[in-house]
C-alpha cells in the first residue's frame, strides 16, 4: 500500500485539534507526516517541526510558502494531501490554493466563513477533480455507522423523529482572558456568523442527517448570547423538519457547567428506535415497544455482519474501547484510500468514500446560515 504524504496547516504547540489529526492519520501506518506550516508565528512553526522530527527544510512559515516549497520537489518526493487544522475564516483560502496547486484536502469545520465561500470551494473541488476530506469525526464512530445502516436496512421502519443534541460547559463564563482555544471562537471575524452553532451546531446537524439518512429541509432557531459582552451565540435550540415528513430537535449549547462533549442522538421510527451518546461510544441502544431493550456492543462480530461499515472502521475486539482518535483516524483511513484509488485509476469503493466531503461541507453552511436567520428574524422557519 502507498504510504501518503501529508502537510499541515495549523496544529502549532499547545494547538488541540492538530495533534488530533496528526495522531489519527498516523495511526494507521499508511499516512507519513513529512511537512507543515504549524504556525502564524516562524519561530513557532520551526520549533513544532523539531518536536515532530522533520527535515527543516520542508517546516514552513505560510501555507503558501509550503505550496511554493512542495512544488519545487520531484513529483513523487512531495506531499500527497494537505490537512488543515486553522480557525475558520482560514480554511477557505487554503483549501482554495492548496487544491489549485494539485494537493487534496483534508480539512477541519465549518468548511469556510460564509456560504458563498463554500459553494466557490465546491466548484473549486469540481474543477480540480481533488479528494476533498471535511472532518466530522463523530460519523465515524463504528456504532454511528451502524445505526446508519440499520435505518438504511429498514430495521427502524419510516423515520418520524430525529433528537439530536451537542451540550458543553466550557464557554460558561467569560475569563478576563480567553484561551487560545476559546477566543477565536468567540470572535466573528474568525468564527464567521454563528459561535456555538458554528463550532458544535453543525456537527449534530451532520450526524442526524448520516444516521437518518434525511436532509434537514426546514428550521426554526431560537439562539442566545447568555454570557455578557458575547458577539455570537453560546447556547441555541432548534426545530427541523426532514424530508419525507420526519421532525427532529436540535439542542446545542456552550454553557452548560459540568457537561464536557455530550452529543448523543436518538433516532424513532414506526417499527424501533436508536439511542447513541458519544461519552459511551462502543454501545448502541436498540429498542422496541414489544421487545426488550438490545445493547449492540462494538467490536463483536455481529456488529461487522450487520454493517460492513462498522466492521472496517473497527479495530480492536469487543471490550476493548475505541474512541474519539481512532474515529478520527476512520475518516482519514476512507480519505486515504479514496486518494490510492484515484492514483491508481479506480473506482473507490463505497466503503471507501464513507467520509464526510464537499457536499457535507456546504450543508453545514446552510444549516448555519439558515438558524442564524430564523433566531434573527423572530424564530420563524426557514427553508435549507
Amino acid at each position: 500500500m502507498r504510504i501518503l504524504k501529508m502537510g499541515q496547516v495549523g496544529g502549532g504547540i499547545g494547538a488541540f485539534i492538530g495533534e488530533i489529526h496528526r495522531k489519527a492519520a498516523r495511526m494507521d501506518g499508511t499516512i507519513e507526516v513529512v511537512a507543515g506550516a504549524f504556525d502564524i508565528v516562524p519561530a513557532r512553526s520551526l520549533e513544532m517541526g523539531k518536536i515532530l522530527g522533520l527535515n527543516p527544510k520542508r517546516v514552513y512559515t505560510t501555507y503558501e510558502e509550503m505550496i511554493k516549497g512542495e512544488l519545487a520537489l520531484p513529483k513523487d518526493e512531495r506531499i500527497d494531501f494537505v490537512s488543515v487544522c486553522t480557525p475558520n475564516h482560514t480554511h477557505y483560502p487554503i483549501a482554495k490554493a492548496c487544491m489549485e496547486a494539485g494537493f487534496h484536502v483534508m480539512c477541519e469545520k465549518p468548511m469556510t466563513l460564509t456560504l458563498e465561500e463554500a459553494i466557490d470551494l465546491q466548484q473549486t473541488v469540481k474543477k480540480t477533480k481533488k479528494v476533498f476530506g471535511l472532518m466530522h469525526g463523530y460519523t465515524a464512530f463504528p456504532m454511528v455507522k451502524l445505526a446508519r445502516d440499520m435505518v438504511w436496512q429498514g430495521d427502524l421502519g419510516k423515520i418520524r423523529k430525529v433528537v439530536v443534541q451537542y451540550p458543553q460547559g466550557w464557554l460558561f463564563e467569560k475569563t478576563k482572558r480567553e484561551n487560545m482555544q476559546a477566543s477565536w471562537r468567540v470572535d466573528p471575524k474568525t468564527s464567521g456568523i454563528a459561535g456555538c452553532m458554528g463550532d458544535i451546531g453543525t456537527h449534530a446537524a451532520n450526524i442526524a442527517e448520516y444516521v437518518s439518512g434525511l436532509k434537514i429541509t426546514e428550521v426554526l432557531a431560537d439562539l442566545t448570547k447568555f454570557v455578557p459582552g458575547r458577539l455570537l451565540d453560546d447556547d441555541g435550540n432548534v426545530l427541523l423538519h426532514f424530508e419525507k415528513g420526519a421532525k427532529g430537535v436540535l439542542h446545542a449549547s456552550q454553557i452548560s457547567p459540568g457537561e464536557e462533549n455530550n452529543i448523543a442522538f436518538w433516532i424513532y421510527g414506526e417499527k424501533r428506535g436508536l439511542e447513541w451518546h458519544e461519552e459511551n461510544p462502543n454501545y448502541l441502544h436498540v429498542y422496541s415497544q414489544t421487545a426488550p431493550e438490545e445493547v449492540w456492543k462494538r467490536g463483536n462480530a455481529y456488529v461487522a455482519a450487520k454493517s460492513a461499515a462498522a466492521g472496517r472502521a473497527t479495530r480492536t475486539p469487543g471490550g476493548h474501547p475505541e474512541a474519539f482518535i481512532e474515529a478520527f483516524a476512520n475518516n482519514y483511513m476512507n480519505f486515504g484510500d479514496t486518494i490510492r484509488a484515484k492514483l491508481e485509476r479506480r473506482k473507490p469503493t463505497e466503503l471507501e468514500l464513507d467520509f464526510p466531503g464537499i457536499e457535507a461541507g456546504v450543508r453545514g453552511m446552510k444549516f448555519i446560515q439558515a438558524v442564524v436567520s430564523s433566531s434573527a428574524e423572530g424564530n420563524v422557519w426557514k427553508k435549507i
